[in-house]
Formats: C-alpha cells, structure tokens, sequence
C-alpha cells in the first residue's frame, strides 16, 4: 500500500469560516429576522449558536485545540447601527472581545463586513437597490475599522455578492423576494461599488491591510456535451452568476451574458480573491423553465451527494475553480473563504475534506498563490432559508440544549491543521473507501 504526505507552504492558514446572524442568535433587527418571522424559512434562528450569550468562547477553545491558526468571522451592521443616526458602542466592544479572543488563543481573525444581513432601516431607504447604500456601508466600514483594526488586519468586504443578489432578486429565496434580472445587477453594481469604496476606506485607516471579497464560485457543466443548447444554458448560467462581479474588480465593468454595466471605480480593489466553493452543477435545456431562463441545474445519477441533495463531492471543480481564478485575477492571492459540506451524520464530509484538500494541495504545486483555507463551518449554524436541515459544523449542535457534539471529521481536520497537510495515514483512518484514489498504487 503506498504512502506519502502532501504539504503545505510554512505560515499556511487553516481555519473556520462563520457568519453573524448564522451563529449569534437573538438577532431582531435585520431583514433576516423580518424573513424568518414572515414563515419564509424552514425554521427560526432563535438562539442559532448562541454564540451572542457568550458560547463563542468554548467554539474558540476548540478551534485552538484543533490546531487552527485563522477564523473568518462577520459583524452585524444591525447590531452595530440600530438606527441610521446610532451606533451601538457595546455591541462594537463584544466584537473587541471577540477578536481578542481569537488573539489570545493565537488565530488570526479575518473580518467579514457584510455577510446577506441589512438593517431593517437600510430596507426601508431601499437597500441595495439604490445608490444610497454605498456611502452608507463606507461609514459602517469606517465605524468598524477603526473599532477593530487593532486586533484585525485581513478584512472581507461582501460575503457572496452574486448569491446575495441572485437570491434575493431573482429565485425569491432570500429577502427582499424578488424576481427581476434588471435588479439582480443593479444591486451586484452597487455592491462594487461599495465593495470599491469600502476598499479605499479601510486602507486609508489600515495602510497594511488586505481587503478582498468573497465570491460564491459554483461550476456548471452541459448536461450533453455534443447538444449545442445545453452549451448554450451552460454557458449563460455560469456566465450569469460567476463572472460578472470578478468582471467589476478586474475591468471596472460588471459584465454578464445579457448586458454591462460600468463602475470604474471598483477597478483593481482587492488585494486577495475570496474563493467560496461547494460544489458542481450539471445544467440542460429545458423548456418547461422559463423562470429560470429555460435551463435546469441537477446532479448525474451517482454523484456523491451530501444529506439535502443541494451539494456534491465534487473535488476536480475545485481544482477547476482554482485555474479559473489564477486566470481571472493573475498572481493575486487566493484564500479560500468557505469550503464544506451538509453532513449530519458526517457520511461524506471526511472524503469530502481530504478529496478537497488534496485538490488544493495539487493547486498549490502549480504555483498558484493559495494562502489558506477555511473550513465551512465550525459548528452547526442557522443555514438561511433552509434553517437547520443542514449541517455543516464540524461540531453538532443540539438547538434545544446548545449542547456541542464533536463529529469525526473534526479529528480529521485537526490532523491536517497540525500537520500543514494531508498523509496517507489520515486517509486510512477516517475515509479509507477514497485512499486508493488518492495515493494510487
């Protein structure tokens, strides 16, 4: 049987990825909160992870002893501004803590301004459907940055600017409901431009900071490569979702297959790419989707589909996503902001992780500048529309007791933090079915 090791360059950073309103529960004043009451989710946040009533510290601890160096976390502006002419002094100040938490226990936080919540005050002026928001969230970023640039350096903008919109402007499944491609791209547009703005605004505080956002990169692939439709879907799909923010931060123009719109000012306002990366989708003509602009994403028969059917494992399109963004963004660094899988019962996400791994590292000897990587998630969170029928924690979360419950790819991805890397010896031991595909004989 053979063996071997798969390093990582030294100072490579592992992590978790979390959200505000996804963990900190008790979250009452943004349009998510609205969301949920209005009986648009599977479920009700309530409590989430209750990481607001002081349980962060113990998802700390653990993340410390599991050998991780780094924590993505996000801000709620909600919190911070309640009302448009207020700032909430004490709620900056258990983000002050909680930075500081991450300090003490040696990990580098990362900072996420926005991650899909608004205040319910910024929905009634219009949310991002209108210019107004831009200088607005460059004073919010401003608020934050000086609050916090003390315990952080490395900040993510946007969370998932084309989900955001895609979502809530186009499949109704995020607020504010709608369906309207024109407002899909007006709020990408200004989401640029904020993101550019936010940008100069953190440097002129942070000269030393790293700014970037985080893209929600999903592949598609033709149903049929021979049939010149599904190609056709293909590539209207992709070109749709994945392209048209990277197109803003690299031309200066938000491009996408049914039109441009231009923003000159958020030209070259990044200094790393944020990779979030799931899965793959495979995408068919289908006439019966006019909604949906006649195209119809699902999965092959025998794909290796986590619990929801909503994600596969599917490493070689995260090996593809690398390539498209060293082509997209030459010689920027990658991080990857978010990676995981829905796995309650933690049936796949094992070789999921090590498949996944083992992609990046293939990535990583190629040259291309991938700096680190941050597992979703650390714990069960509050998933969005989907409430808390997926799970994605590395750790269980029992919502009625807040109870934690380690599953065992925590012990795999602690390994792999500890080792700055994947061996044969991990695969072995907790995915043993993918070991032969990963060190062939």
């Amino acid at each position: 049987m053979p063996t071997a090791s798969f390093h990582f360059p030294k100072g490579f950073q592992w992590g978790t990825a979390t959200s505000s309103h996804q963990v900190e529960g008790g979250n009452t004043n943004n349009n998510w909160y609205k969301w949920e009451q209005e009986g648009h989710t599977a479920h009700k946040s309530g409590l989430a992870s209750d990481w607001w009533g002081g349980r962060w510290k113990e998802d700390f601890d653990r993340a410390a002893e599991a050998g991780q160096n780094a924590h993505r976390l996000s801000v709620e502006w909600s919190r911070i501004q309640p009302t448009p002419d207020r700032w909430d002094e004490e709620a900056l100040e258990r983000y002050r803590i909680m930075l500081r938490g991450l300090r003490d226990r040696n990990i580098m936080p990362m900072v996420t301004l926005h991650h899909f919540t608004d205040p319910l005050w910024l929905g009634e002026l219009g949310g991002w459907e209108t210019d107004a928001v831009v200088p607005l969230f460059e004073k919010f970023t401003t608020k934050v940055v000086e609050a916090l640039k003390e315990y952080c350096s490395l900040w993510c903008t946007i969370n998932e600017p084309n989900a955001y919109a895609t979502e809530g402007y186009l499949r109704r499944h995020f607020p504010p409901g709608k369906s309207d491609l024109k407002l899909d791209f007006r709020v990408q547009a200004n989401m640029a431009r904020a993101h550019a703005s936010a940008y100069r605004a953190i440097h002129a505080l942070q000269p030393e900071a790293r700014v970037g956002y985080a893209l929600h990169f999903r592949p598609q692939e033709p149903a049929h490569s021979w049939s010149p439709l599904d190609q056709l879907m293909r590539n209207i799909t992709f070109g749709g979702f994945n392209t048209p923010f990277p197109s803003a931060i690299s031309t200066g123009v938000l491009k996408s297959p049914l039109g441009r719109i231009s923003v000159p000012e958020a030209k070259g306002t990044q200094d790393f790419f944020g990779l979030n990366y799931y899965s793959v989708d495979t995408v068919a003509f289908d006439l019966r989707k006019p909604e949906e602009l006649y195209s119809r994403s699902f999965f092959p028969e025998g794909t290796d589909l986590a619990d929801a059917g909503m994600n596969s494992n599917t490493p070689e399109g995260f090996f593809w996503a690398f390539k498209w963004a060293v082509k997209t963004y030459p010689n920027l660094p990658i991080i990857v902001t978010e990676n995981g899988i829905e796995d309650s019962t933690d049936r796949i996400r094992p070789r999921y992780l090590a498949q996944h791994v083992h992609a990046m590292w293939r990535a990583v000897n190629f040259n291309w500048p991938i700096k680190g990587y941050f597992h979703w998630s650390l714990v069960d969170n509050f998933e969005w529309e989907r409430g808390w029928t997926q799970r994605f924690g590395l750790w269980g979360i029992d919502i009625e007791t807040q109870q934690r419950t380690k599953r065992p790819s925590a012990d795999l991805y602690a390994a792999i933090c500890k080792e700055n890397g994947l061996t044969s010896e991990m695969v072995q031991k907790y995915c043993p079915e993918v070991y032969e595909k990963l060190f062939p004989a």
